[in-house]
């Protein structure tokens, strides 16, 4: 067993504090506010002690895509686990629907080892006018017999749909019957629409603010339905470039509980500036802002993020001067309850020993997954 002693840690409660640790294995076997009731193997005495990150909307890094099979998928995991993130969803683009099958079958052995947490399927069921960095072509109203075929895999566990497409409604339905979460996004729906479909069980509105209506006095649209239920998930890109730091502060304001920060990284994150693919479209990322390369070869709309977890956690807290408690649990606990991940996201007893130590400044110093140092225990 290994005993953790941390001076300030993020508890289940939510406040950041005194907390120990005691490990057995791959899991927190017990745990507790204070001092520990024996001397700590490891004393974390400055910076603070987070549970592992859970990114629910990421679609590469480290160069490489979840699109292009196991060993590129690692790759993935491998860089946003170095920054912190120990839990995370692949994210899968617009394509059609032969390309969408292979790369669900790429993923599933990484699933079935639990190295990622599930799917999230961003597309094709998309509105081409709020389409963002996702083919036009290959964009298409929901198909049920298609939407049940890539439930039947067991691998999806998140959706982000348009709800007013047709067929919208009925595959919202689908899938939360099927105990998937469904969300809204890269949508055009107006403010009554997404009340209905939220009626109708939807719960998270993708990347909040982003290739949706803006929030308008006499036309609220998506941003207001999402932000006046109570219920309701917002994903938050903390980037400084896809979301104002003052927008971001509103919806910390207006729900604090229900706020999840998310990369939606695509490949360049963690990695050099250049071009890269985002599915079947170029990219071009200059000063770690990537945005689509048109045919005519000018720059277009922006194309995910190179953002990893920790960094929209220093972001959130120095640019957008949000409290630390809340940002980390948005990092961590929220993104774990919103899409049904038990085990993780808590420094509670019974769940992983995931774990990151984060300096003074929240850079990374530590990160510990399913009981094991990546580079060995963070010194005192």
């Amino acid at each position: 067993m290994t005993l953790i002693h941390a001076t300030a840690a993020l508890t289940p409660a939510g406040d950041v504090s005194p907390w120990w640790l005691r490990l057995q294995g791959e899991r927190i076997v017990e745990s507790g506010p204070g001092a520990p009731p024996a001397p700590a193997d490891v004393s974390i005495e400055h910076g603070v002690l987070s549970p592992g990150f859970v990114d629910v909307h990421v679609h590469g890094g480290g160069g490489a895509s979840f699109l292009d099979g196991a060993e590129a998928a690692r790759t993935v995991r491998a860089a946003h686990l170095r920054h912190g993130t120990t839990t995370m969803l692949a994210s899968l683009v617009t394509d059609p629907y032969p390309v969408m099958r292979d790369s669900l079958a790429g993923l599933r052995e990484l699933v079935e080892s639990g190295e990622i947490a599930g799917v999230h399927l961003e597309g094709p069921w998309l509105n081409a006018r709020r389409r963002g960095a996702h083919h036009e072509e290959h964009l298409r109203a929901p198909d049920l017999q298609a939407l049940d075929e890539f439930l039947a895999t067991g691998l999806i566990r998140m959706v982000t749909l348009a709800p007013e497409l047709p067929g919208g409604l009925e595959a919202v339905r689908r899938l939360v019957d099927a105990g998937v979460v469904a969300a809204v996004g890269h949508t055009d729906a107006d403010y009554d629409l997404i009340r209905e479909a939220l009626t109708h069980g939807a719960s998270v509105g993708t990347h909040l603010f982003n290739a949706m209506p803006s929030l308008h006095h006499r036309a609220p649209g998506p941003v207001a339905a999402l932000l006046e239920d109570p219920d309701a998930w917002v994903e938050l890109i903390a980037d400084g470039v896809h979301v104002h730091p003052a927008a971001q502060r509103l919806a910390f304001t207006v729900k604090p509980h229900r706020c999840v920060l998310v990369s939606d990284a695509m490949s360049a994150a963690a990695a050099d500036d250049g071009r890269y693919r985002l599915g079947s479209l170029e990219v071009q990322v200059d000063d770690g802002e990537a945005r689509v390369v048109e045919p005519s070869g000018e720059l277009g709309s922006i194309a995910g993020s190179t953002l990893t977890i920790s960094a929209a956690v220093r972001h959130s807290v120095r640019r957008a001067q949000l409290p630390l408690d809340q940002v980390l649990q948005a990092a961590t606990a929220h993104p774990a309850q919103m899409v049904g991940l038990e085990e993780v996201g808590t420094l509670a007893a019974g769940s992983l020993a995931d774990l990151v130590v984060l300096d003074d400044a929240l850079e990374v110093r530590a990160v510990m997954t399913r009981g094991a140092w990546l580079e060995g225990a963070p010194s005192s």
